[in-house]
């Protein structure tokens, strides 16, 4: 598992764990599947901004495998 302040480490199709816009004061974390990248830098120090297969929008926190 690695964060995901790099865009360069995350891929669409992989699973995530992001945080939503949201929880971002509790820090509840929404796992899922990355459809696309929305951030355009390569790096971010909250986290790549993306669009999970079902649609909700959040930072990714935790990448797994």
């Amino acid at each position: 598992m690695t964060d995901g302040q790099k865009r360069s480490q995350i891929k669409p199709g992989q699973k995530v764990s992001i945080v939503l816009k949201k929880d971002q004061k509790n820090g509840n974390l929404t796992d899922g599947i990355v459809k696309s990248l929305l951030t355009k830098s390569s790096s971010h120090p909250h986290g790549i901004k993306v669009r999970l297969e079902n649609g909700l929008v959040g930072r990714v926190k935790i990448i797994h495998g």
